[in-house]
């Protein structure tokens, strides 16, 4: 995703500052061996769930899972299984479409690449049996920051609190504390390159302490 600030938050958006030029620190090699990692680890998570339905995106430059994680998701899905990408709406709400293969993405705007097939609305996430979120850190709490415009924490507010939610983050994006607001809505679990699948208390359903079971 781009980076979108709110300017409410100017804690936050210092925040993404820092982590972003982090992000574009890291050696191209380094990045491709994090990338491998990421996809690893998710796809066994796929194979594990066999979900009918997940949602995904596709990572811009430096963003963990690799360009090609959509492919590699499709593949590992069962045959019948949809992919599910986001479209950037006017609002920053995100659509849905699905994901068939490569020359089913187009480019668009703020240097995003979107699925060109029919839309299924704001609401079809909520029918995900695995949703995969971009954040730029996630904290203890399972409360990621984003890129400020509030796209996931719409989508999520849609996804039922037993539905996997995973954040893809670098090493090091794993923190104590990030600041929240009351609209900010907390993921169950993250995937780092050299941590794998963590699971982070399930805040959504008042578990302030402890972790969720990994599935």
């Amino acid at each position: 995703m781009p980076e979108f600030s709110d300017g409410a938050d100017v804690t936050k958006r210092d925040l993404r500052v820092a982590l972003l030029a982090h992000r574009r620190s890291l050696p191209a090699p380094r990045r491709a061996e994090a990338a491998a990692s990421v996809q690893a680890e998710l796809v066994a998570l796929v194979r594990r769930l066999r979900p009918a339905r997940m949602t995904a995106y596709v990572p811009v430059a430096s963003e963990p899972g690799g360009d090609d994680l959509p492919a590699v998701l499709r593949a590992a899905l069962p045959p019948a299984a949809e992919l599910l990408l986001p479209v950037l709406l006017d609002d920053l709400d995100l659509d849905w479409a699905a994901y068939t293969d490569p020359e089913s993405l187009r480019a668009a705007g703020r240097g995003l690449r979107e699925p060109t097939g029919p839309p299924l609305g704001s609401a079809a996430v909520a029918g995900a049996d695995l949703v995969v979120v971009p954040a730029l850190a996630v904290d203890r709490r399972g409360f990621r920051l984003g890129r400020g415009g509030g796209s996931y924490d719409r989508a999520l507010a849609r996804v039922a609190a037993t539905v996997p939610t995973v954040a893809l983050l670098h090493d090091g994006e794993l923190v104590e504390a990030v600041p929240a607001q009351p609209h900010d809505r907390p993921v169950r679990f993250v995937i780092t390159p050299g941590d794998g699948l963590v699971a982070v208390p399930d805040v959504a359903r008042g578990a302030s302490a402890g972790r969720t079971r990994v599935p």
